[in-house]
């Protein structure tokens, strides 16, 4: 064999014939390869212990997808939490740090049903969660909120208006405890700065009403949501403001610094000169301590920013800032803005606005009353907002709510579908008494002279709606007698204050008035009373009106008998309070009454409870006469068991120290 023809066999070609598999070369990979799955239990025994809602998804997991870039799946994380949450409470506790921030986190998303969940959600968690224990992550919560608040976008600041409702109802002290930094979110929500030209000099910025054209909803009815929550702010503000008195009728304080000490004393001891009494330690006042112990004494490294609207320079420069707005929003809704025609008439939503206008700055004038320079302070409003709140405020006065009324087309009324017409019900009263409560705070002795026009426009106006008040509920009621009383006060001759005690007194003659209306009118007239009754002591210059109603409270209380027995203590105590003073009027008509009060068979007397028994028993002392008929029924009343023996026994002792003096 020759050297060419074995070289030719040895690269010799394969020939590759159709539908045969080509053959495998010598040096070729194999690549085929087997696996086998490899199991840890001891991985998945920590997961295992969380619960799952219906997904199979643990706290972790539904935690985890809150950062997930696609808004369908953080809008189902919060709709996991919700469901998982509701199913097992426990998780909230152990998980609370997490929950909270990457829910306040969403406060601020993009999509919209993203944070309509999260609202949902912690509208869930603030009914499950305390606030001793959201305490200490509300710094971040209320980070959150002021970021969304802020917000360039305006459905983010819409929502953000819905967490700050659910904050405010379930957390009001802690939200208020970040007053300055949300106060002036709530300015910049309605309001943007401007260099004024007037003060480039002095380097201060003036704001004024932004309008938005982007917003769903229109300026002022944007304007109407913000100031809505403003004044629950405010409102939260002032409750937990122990120093600050509640709106309306307050009860009269001889002494800010002392409080009551009533003493109990026994007949029965104190005839055997076993009690004594010490006129000057019982006296009934003992000083108040109020005990600013804490932990820790933050007052002096406290500075303005932090104490918030306690401060009285922060109040005075929010007022600065909010009351001006106030007015230029009171501006566009007045009725000569809207309608000139219709005069003092307006419509439901400018009512409505102009209502929420009048609750911020009366909010925002009880906050100025507990600071000690409340006579400074008072003196600063009146100089700077009087003028203003005569010219706007009381231009119109007093106002009235119109309902625009649709019309079917059968009706009368074809060619006008909205025809206006005033509104039966008194929901515009509100607004009037907030603007008088406001007004009169303003005006004192001193400024008679100068206020006597707008001051007799708000005295007619609380007479007239005192004379016709069948329909007042409680809350109207006490604002119109606090009124009163502060325009008693600031005159105080007898030919001003009559004719308001008269219409309140045609208040109280009315018949099935409620009962908190009736429990108002009573403290009002116990309040008068023993404002006059000091007064007297001097000159002596009763009201007539206050004659009569004094003498008409024993027959009140015979014809009351078990029908209210709390309304039956009142009068009881109205009646000893007076008759411990000597009223001639009222003992005179408790002595024509007396045999009705101790009829032993359905006397008042033996209708009551036991402690309003005893209050009656004790004004057997002051009546003027102990005739042998009131004698013979306190005698029945005793023997037919009608009374505790203790109580008969009391009894016997007021009739013993009387016995020598039937007749006074």
């Amino acid at each position: 064999m020759t050297k060419k023809r074995k070289r030719q066999e040895d690269f010799q070609k394969v020939k590759l014939k159709v539908g045969k598999k080509k053959p495998k070369l010598e040096n070729a990979t194999d690549t085929t390869f087997k696996t086998k799955a490899i199991q840890i239990p001891e991985q998945l025994k920590e997961d295992g212990v969380l619960p799952t809602q219906n997904r199979k998804l643990n706290i972790k997991d539904l935690l985890s997808q809150m950062h997930h870039y696609s808004p369908g799946v953080k809008h189902n994380a919060l709709l996991g939490l919700k469901e998982l949450l509701s199913q097992y409470p426990f998780v909230i506790d152990a998980h609370l740090s997490s929950i909270i921030s990457e829910v306040a986190a969403v406060f601020t998303d993009k999509d919209s049903s993203v944070r309509g969940a999260a609202v949902h959600l912690l509208q869930f968690l603030a009914s499950k969660i305390r606030a001793e224990q959201i305490a200490p992550f509300f710094p971040l919560v209320s980070a959150h909120l002021s970021s969304a608040m802020t917000h360039i976008s305006e459905g983010i600041q819409e929502d953000s208006l819905k967490v700050l409702d659910v904050l405010l109802e379930a957390y009001p002290a802690l939200l208020t405890d970040r007053s300055i930094i949300l106060l002036k979110n709530f300015v910049e929500l309605i309001s943007h700065q401007q260099l004024s030209k007037r003060l480039k000099s002095r380097d201060k910025l003036s704001w004024m009403l932004s309008v938005n054209p982007n917003r769903r909803v229109t300026s002022q009815q944007w304007r109407l949501n913000v100031l809505t929550r403003l004044k629950k702010f405010l409102q939260a503000v002032v409750d937990g403001s122990s120093d600050t008195e509640d709106e309306g009728l307050q009860e009269q304080k001889d002494n800010s610094h002392s409080v009551r000490n009533p003493i109990c004393i026994s007949w029965k001891l104190h005839a055997n000169n076993q009690q004594h009494i010490q006129l000057f330690e019982s006296g009934g006042l003992r000083p108040k301590i109020n005990s600013s112990f804490r932990l820790r004494s933050l007052t002096s490294v406290m500075d303005s920013a932090e104490k918030g609207l306690s401060s009285a320079e922060n109040l005075k420069g929010f007022i600065e800032i909010i009351i001006p707005l106030l007015i230029e929003c009171w501006i566009e809704a007045s009725p000569a803005q809207s309608a000139p025609i219709l005069g003092n008439l307006l419509e439901s939503e400018s009512q409505q606005l102009m209502q929420q206008v009048l609750s911020i700055i009366h909010l925002l004038w009880k906050l100025t009353k507990r600071h000690d320079e409340t006579y400074k302070m008072e003196l600063w409003l009146r100089m700077n907002y009087l003028v203003d709140f005569k010219h706007h405020f009381m231009r119109h006065f007093p106002y009235s709510l119109q309902d625009t009324v649709k019309h079917k087309k059968k009706d009368l009324c074809k060619s006008n579908r909205n025809c206006m017409k005033s509104s039966n019900n008194i929901d515009h009263l509100l607004l009037n008494l907030t603007l008088c409560d406001i007004m009169v705070s303003l005006a004192s002795t001193s400024t008679l002279q100068t206020d006597s026009g707008w001051l007799d426009m708000i005295r007619k106006f609380v007479t007239d709606t005192l004379q016709d008040g069948s329909k007042l509920n409680s809350k109207q009621v006490n604002r119109l007698l606090g009124v009163t009383w502060r325009l008693m006060q600031i005159q105080q001759n007898k030919v001003a204050t009559e004719p308001l005690i008269k219409a309140v007194y045609t208040l109280y003659q009315q018949r099935n008035l409620l009962f908190p209306v009736r429990t108002l009118l009573l403290k009002f007239f116990s309040r008068v009373y023993q404002k006059e009754d000091l007064r007297t002591q001097r000159i002596r210059s009763r009201s007539k009106v206050l004659s009569r109603w004094l003498a008409g409270l024993p027959q009140q209380l015979a014809l009351l008998g078990l029908r209210n027995p709390e309304l039956s203590n009142q009068l009881i105590d109205i009646i000893h309070s007076a008759a411990s003073r000597s009223n001639k009027e009222l003992l005179q008509s408790l002595q024509a009454t007396a045999a009705r009060i101790y009829d032993p068979l359905d006397g008042t007397l033996v209708l009551l409870p036991a402690e309003a028994q005893r209050r009656l028993v004790q004004l057997v002392y002051f009546l003027p006469c102990l005739p042998a008929s009131l004698l013979a029924c306190l005698s029945r009343c005793c023997i037919m068991g009608r009374m505790s023996s203790d109580l008969a026994a009391t009894l016997i002792g007021i009739l013993h120290m009387r016995y020598r003096a039937p007749c006074w």
